[in-house]
């Protein structure tokens, strides 16, 4: 079957997945940065990181590849549900099919954005406002959409919760062991192999 045979939500979730892969690919190696984009160095001189610890500086760097992972998946999952709900459900899939709490902190968040007008807010959709532990509820909530793409709920609810525990070191500036880094790399393999890359 070629990618034009799937069915449309099938393909959505192939597209999001090559723009997130390409978005991640180009994050790491720097490729195709557009003129007047910054660079890693171009942040890292901004920052001031020459003025920092160079024993936290080296920790932070080996863990910024985790982090980079950890981001691309959380935001190609939220992507993926997007695309599919859009899809299965519609333009107003976000007021119709996600429940009222999961709504309301996302708006809460957003309201608060609002008021710190000088800074750049994180995204334009609430999804992008979720925890990642809402992530899963929202495709429980609309089961129909996902089944033939997840097959097992309990499945992907454990790849979120095992890839949120590293998640919460690496934000909140820890370091993660080898076996640690190794899960989050197995955990992200599966889930993209079983949503159908």
């Amino acid at each position: 079957m070629n990618v034009l045979e799937r069915p449309a939500s099938a393909l959505a979730a192939f597209i999001a997945r090559g723009q997130f892969a390409d978005i991640a690919v180009s994050s790491v190696l720097g490729a195709g940065t557009p003129r007047g984009e910054l660079t890693f160095d171009d942040i890292a001189a901004r920052v001031s990181l020459r003025y920092l610890d160079d024993g936290y500086v080296a920790s932070a760097k080996k863990m910024s590849a985790v982090y980079i992972a950890v981001a691309a998946f959380e935001n190609m999952l939220r992507e993926l549900i997007s695309s599919m709900m859009l899809e299965a459900k519609k333009d107003n899939w976000w007021e119709h099919c996600v429940s009222l709490e999961i709504r309301r902190r996302a708006q809460k968040r957003m309201d608060e954005e609002k008021e710190v007008r000088w800074h750049k807010s994180r995204g334009l959709s609430p999804i992008f406002y979720t925890d990642i532990d809402d992530l899963p509820n929202i495709i429980q909530q609309n089961w129909d959409a996902f089944e033939h793409t997840f097959q097992n709920i309990e499945w992907l609810r454990q790849i979120v919760r095992s890839v949120k525990t590293s998640r919460n070191v690496i934000m909140h500036s820890g370091e993660l062991s080898l076996d640690d880094i190794e899960r989050v790399g197995v955990n992200i393999r599966d889930f993209v192999r079983q949503v159908g890359v």
